[in-house]
């Protein structure tokens, strides 16, 4: 049985074509490797609106979960090229949850979406058997721009050159760092654990995403979250309609994400990813938004350039072989996750 978000297959032939009423304001609605929809309100104006579930772990502090869940929903608006500016989340709690973790929660959740400039205008927060840890049923994020500053997935065109910020699989060496810490201690050095533990501070493209489209020339942006690099960069390249080749070298790639994909056999183009946010740019933009990034102190690097021909989607891998750019079916990281829960 496959963990995590269904497949594009999955998506067509279960929920494709049921979204209720047909309204022509609508300009995105729900799709595969689009982070949020779109609602055109006229006067060159639109609404995003993006929703994502997040749930904790065992020594993931309180306040991590909290913090994820505003940056995680937030992440979703702001690869639209569009601040995120209001959010509601439900909070769905085990009966016996002490109020005091209830208090952590919620003000990590707070001080997240001041920090963002994020008001909370709603939601829900209550007590239900079958929880057994705290679970944001769902965080729904919005935010109101101009149409005309709008990017999408779809947006890619040939020639475009393709960055990526942070480097792969940054999601699953933090979450894995914290989960199987004592595994990694044991091998590899204490101040490179510490460091793969510290990356839980990079599980956003918030300032990643609004930096690059201030830079200008961006055409599409979308954070490499469930498949990884190698998932992300398939959905953009079907979202657009093009091909797609990068190099795997090129890459940035933090030490401690090696060694965490490294300690468990993990393939890190293919690992959940969210905090890496993949972009593409007209060609000649690419040093502009390398640069507005550089100065937030996000690492970038040009990966690769977008193809007119759709049927040349390619990823070079540092050991020289060419593989195909697909969806994984299966990400690497929930197997490890769940191996190591069952030896918490």
């Amino acid at each position: 049985m496959k963990i995590g978000k269904i497949d594009e297959t999955a998506f067509r032939s279960l929920i494709k074509g049921k979204f209720g009423r047909r309204d022509p304001s609508v300009i995105v609605p729900p799709m595969t490797g689009v982070d949020a929809g779109v609602i055109d309100l006229g006067g060159g104006r639109v609404l995003v609106v993006a929703e994502d579930p997040i749930f904790t772990m065992p020594r993931l502090p309180l306040e991590t979960f909290g913090r994820f869940t505003v940056h995680i929903g937030a992440s979703d608006v702001a690869v639209m090229g569009v601040r995120p500016r209001y959010m509601t989340y439900s909070l769905l709690l085990p009966p016996d949850t002490p109020h005091d973790d209830i208090r952590r929660i919620v003000h990590s959740i707070h001080e997240a979406a001041r920090g963002l400039g994020i008001a909370i205008v709603g939601g829900h927060t209550g007590f239900y058997p079958g929880f057994t840890a705290p679970t944001i049923g769902g965080i729904t994020v919005f935010a109101v721009g101009r149409k005309k500053d709008l990017v999408t997935p779809a947006g890619a065109r040939p020639g475009d050159e393709v960055i990526l910020t942070k480097g792969p699989a940054i999601e699953t060496a933090a979450l894995l760092a914290a989960l199987r810490e004592e595994e990694l201690r044991a091998k590899y050095p204490a101040a490179l654990v510490d460091k793969a533990k510290a990356l839980d501070k990079a599980i956003t493209v918030v300032d990643d995403a609004l930096a690059a489209a201030a830079a200008g020339g961006v055409t599409a942006m979308h954070d490499a979250t469930e498949g990884g690099v190698m998932g992300g960069l398939f959905e953009i390249a079907s979202a657009s309609g093009v091909g797609m080749e990068v190099d795997e070298s090129l890459f940035v790639y933090p030490d401690e994400v090696r060694m965490v994909c490294e300690a468990f056999g993990l393939d890190p183009v293919r690992a959940i990813a969210e905090g890496s946010l993949l972009i593409t740019v007209r060609p000649g933009r690419s040093a502009a938004v390398i640069g507005r990034l550089k100065r937030k102190r996000i690492a970038a690097s040009v990966i690769g350039r977008v193809l007119r021909d759709r049927r040349k989607r390619t990823m070079r891998r540092s050991d020289g072989r060419t593989e195909e750019l697909k969806v994984p079916e299966q990400d690497p990281f929930w197997p490890a996750f769940f191996e190591g829960l069952d030896r918490a």
